[in-house]
């Protein structure tokens, strides 16, 4: 009779929890969505160009006074947040998808700090501080859209977004549930794959990710992983990072076909192997260079806040080995490697479509890994040995010294290394 009572008794208490956790949540959507609608602009669209430096400097401390208050109300109910950190051209789209397509509990979003950065080049702004990026990020990963409004352009109307930086490359801002009527005006700026949808209603975006337990971002815009620790320390946060890295040769070599207008043609003495580091895109380069490495020796050293948190993970690793590395990263984040995302690894490493694609997700993957050697001078290889030589030792990819040694096939140009 006794454990009768107590069975009944734990149940109850049971679904006292889950009530009270449920109203929570519910609560916690009803602040999220329905923050009063910004004031309507008179103007068809937001001229920053006017916006002074210290209004633009008020409108940043507010984003990031707004996340920390958003942060104090919502605890963590298993969900699990993503980041996954690169530098441009390292293969990050790829590895992006590995958790987009996850299947229908995974939330994830493609480089929404992109509209921070096309705001600062309007503003003439030359940098942010980059606590902009993370407390923008702790309210994203919190499905806090109201604070991405602020630098969206043109300006939302009413929490509806005409415009969104590839939101198509997001499956679940394409779900059904999220996509607004369809307009055939903004249909080639706001295409969603396989779903004709309208601009971005972000209270039902805001819905979508408070439904969903596992959230992740993509970005290239997070240059140093010390700035991330209030939130790793933030328990509610529970967030996982993963950084990626690249042989800067093989960066260098995608950036000049991706970005050809930038690229267009070597000065002669960069052809000889002189390049000069007062030139921005070499400037660029090395600054790359030094972040990937400051940020991969601060992971590596695991400090105590960032203990079972960080992930180092080269591309050409991901590239030999797609399955076994997209489980090892699965296994990290703690998220089960669906067999939705297994297929979609299978199918998109053994493909040779789309090969003039740049921007293109399919590749033969084998292929990729070390592809750019001859697609690249070997004087401009050295020049770039030169420019990060430190960042190439960590990550244990191997000089070259002639010609004939960087298209030698056999052998290879990335030590077997595993990082911990």
């Amino acid at each position: 009779m006794k454990f009768k009572y107590a069975a009944v008794f734990i149940f109850i208490v049971a679904l006292v929890i889950i009530e009270k956790e449920s109203n929570i949540i519910s609560r916690m959507s009803d602040k999220i969505l329905q923050r009063p609608t910004p004031q309507q602009s008179t103007q068809p669209s937001l001229d920053y160009s006017n916006t002074t430096q210290t209004e633009f400097n008020v409108m940043l401390s507010n984003v990031s006074e707004e996340s920390r208050n958003l942060s104090d109300e919502l605890p963590n109910l298993g969900q699990k947040n993503i980041l996954l950190m690169a530098t441009t051209r390292t293969g990050s789209s790829f590895m992006g998808e590995l958790f987009n397509q996850h299947g229908e509990n995974m939330f994830y979003l493609f480089e929404p700090l992109w509209h921070v950065e096309d705001t600062t080049k309007t503003t003439r702004n030359s940098s942010l501080p980059p606590e902009i990026y993370r407390d923008l990020l702790q309210g994203l990963f919190l499905c806090d859209f109201t604070q991405l409004e602020k630098f969206l352009y043109p300006p939302a109307q009413d929490h509806v977004a005409s415009w969104l930086f590839r939101r198509y490359s997001s499956l679940s801002l394409c779900e059904e549930q999220v996509c607004s009527p369809f307009v055939k005006e903004v249909f080639e700026r706001h295409r969603c794959k396989n779903r004709q949808c309208g601009p971005l209603n972000l209270t039902l975006a805001s819905q979508s990710c408070l439904s969903k337990q596992y959230r992740a971002i993509k970005s290239v815009r997070v240059h140093q992983l010390e700035t991330l620790r209030p939130l790793v320390e933030d328990p509610r946060m529970n967030i996982k990072i993963i950084q990626l890295v690249r042989d800067p040769r093989a960066i260098v070599v995608s950036r000049m076909v991706a970005f050809s207008l930038k690229y267009q043609t070597l000065k002669p003495s960069e052809q000889e192997g002189q390049v000069p580091e007062t030139d921005e895109t070499w400037k660029n380069l090395k600054g790359n260079c030094d972040n990937m490495k400051r940020s991969a020796e601060l992971g590596l050293s695991q400090p105590r806040w960032l203990r079972r948190s960080y992930m180092l993970v080269r591309y050409e690793d991901i590239a030999r080995n797609p399955i076994q590395k997209a489980e090892e990263m699965y296994r990290f984040t703690g998220i089960p490697f669906s067999p939705k995302a297994r297929e979609w690894v299978l199918k998109n490493t053994q493909t040779t479509r789309d090969a003039n694609d740049f921007f293109s997700t399919q590749r033969n993957s084998s292929e990729q890994a070390e592809k750019w050697r001859y697609g690249i001078p070997f004087t401009l290889a050295q020049a770039v040995q030169r420019l990060c030589g430190p960042t190439m030792k960590l990550f244990g990819y191997k000089f070259v010294d002639d010609a004939k040694t960087l298209v030698n096939k056999s052998i290879s140009l990335c030590e077997d290394k595993t990082f911990h």
